[in-house]
């Protein structure tokens, strides 16, 4: 379908089959019950894409999927009035982006991953008429998409900025390599740098989220935000400098929270709040998404965010 996108959501396009938590990872040679295994919509454009059109913001979605039938199945997984995926591209004779996703009770999900067609991403592939139309720019999953570690990504983040455009970039560490070679001839021209604090460990090789997002901004970022799990969010710029705390809930998996909490954050953009109130809105949407096993299943609509945030206060801590 064919809309007007508020926001251009590019980046890795997933299909995810994981399973219910269990009660220990097994050893070799090991069957362990669960009490499902399941296919669902991954990725972290994809996800950011349908989480997006929940909050009712219109998104156009730019990625690359293959020809088979788990990319059918991510496509009719999008399948939504405000989402147009007339930016993808089917790659023939391609799989798309896979995990295996095994989630044990009170652990961190662990992911076994294939990027497949993503890798075959370009900056040609971002419609002009989106690039022209678009408020924001979200690229999710960068460094997993090797076709568009360019200098022309460069110079299109530069002009989508020049023309009063807003740009978050989130990453995904794919193989083992210096990240931020890649990641540097960005930095001047992101609006918003959202890892986590796993990644900006393994970027920066320092262990404190705040040093980390220090050291993002100094490399020209405007401003990057950092999600620690349960420890809260960072928010660092020149201007803004403070922790959120979390809205807790019941755990069942962390896949998918945290493009759940850029989806909030970007709505939020949409409708000009200020950091705080971004981050209210981010910290309730990623929440949201940790009721469920899998990434998109449990996020908030635009009017149970609403409905949960009612008389609800998030904790902030300056730096």
């Amino acid at each position: 379908m064919k809309i007007k996108p508020r926001c251009l959501s590019a980046g890795i396009l997933f299909a995810d089959v994981g399973c219910a938590p269990i009660d220990h990872a097994p050893v070799p040679g090991e069957l362990v019950q669960t009490e499902r295994v399941e296919l669902s919509l991954g990725g972290c454009a994809s996800n950011v894409s349908i989480n997006l059109a929940r909050l009712e913001a219109p998104t156009g979605l730019c990625g690359c999927v293959g020809d088979d039938a788990f990319s059918d199945y991510i496509l009719s997984s999008l399948a939504n009035p405000l989402v147009d995926v007339s930016g993808v591209r089917r790659v023939s004779n391609s799989s798309p982006g896979c995990s295996l996703i095994v989630n044990v009770k009170g652990e961190d999900r662990r992911f076994i991953s294939t990027t497949g067609a993503n890798a075959q991403l370009t900056i040609e592939d971002f419609p002009k008429d989106w690039t022209e139309q678009a408020d924001i720019l979200y690229i999710g999953g960068f460094l997993m998409l090797p076709g568009i570690e360019t200098p022309e990504t460069v110079e299109y983040l530069k002009a989508f900025q020049a023309r009063g455009g807003k740009t978050i970039l989130d990453v995904v560490l794919y193989g083992d390599r210096n990240y931020w070679s890649a990641l540097k001839p960005l930095m001047p021209y992101v609006d918003y740098f959202m890892p986590n604090d796993d990644e900006g460990r393994e970027i920066t090789g320092l262990t404190d989220p705040v040093e980390q997002a220090k050291f993002f901004v100094d490399a020209g970022a405007k401003t990057c935000v950092i999600t620690c799990g349960a420890n809260g969010t960072v928010y660092y710029s020149d201007t803004d400098k403070f922790r959120a705390d979390i809205f807790k809930t019941e755990f069942i998996g962390g896949t998918g929270s945290g493009d759940a909490f850029d989806a909030g954050f970007i709505a939020a953009l949409l409708d000009n709040c200020d950091p705080y109130e971004a981050m209210k809105r981010a910290s309730a949407q990623g929440m949201s998404c940790v009721r469920h096993s899998s990434a998109t299943e449990s996020v908030f609509t635009k009017s149970e965010l609403n409905a949960f945030l009612e008389g609800r206060q998030l904790q902030y801590e300056q730096l």
